[in-house]
């Protein structure tokens, strides 16, 4: 993988956590029912990691000499509680799968430091994916 392809990876990546910033925001002002009490206070925590993930990748695209993106990408909204919970876990599954397959590319580079930065971002994410799991009962 070139670098230049690497850092056009790395800002689809940061497209991702500008929505899942965005998304959460909204599901966590917008579910409803007694249930979902305990998980919209955590969607809030969720957003703002999610925003200092945004950071640490726009820090990564500039310091590999690329230009941090301001692109957002698809925002996923619903009436449903449940299914915004179902939209934010397929949110996270996407971005698990994005960041392992990251890290993997950078090893192969031999860009450490970035793949520790991804790493940690990696622990997040699935941090994030229990979280969802847990509050639809799985």
């Amino acid at each position: 993988m070139t670098k230049e392809a690497f850092i056009a990876e790395l800002n689809k990546d940061l497209e991702w956590e500008y929505a899942a910033a965005v998304q959460y925001v909204q599901h966590a002002t917008a579910i409803t029912g007694p249930e979902y009490d305990a998980i919209s206070k955590e969607l809030i925590i969720h957003s703002n990691e999610e925003m200092g993930h945004a950071v640490l990748i726009s820090q990564l695209v500039c310091d590999l000499g690329g230009v941090p993106t301001i692109n957002v990408e698809e925002r996923l909204v619903s009436e449903d509680s449940k299914h915004m919970l179902e939209q934010d876990l397929g949110g996270e599954e996407l971005a698990i799968s994005r960041y392992k397959e990251r890290i993997k590319q950078a090893d192969e580079m031999g860009e450490y430091g970035v793949r520790r930065v991804l790493e940690d971002i990696l622990m997040d994410e699935e941090e994030h994916r229990r979280d969802l799991l847990s509050s639809l009962g799985r």
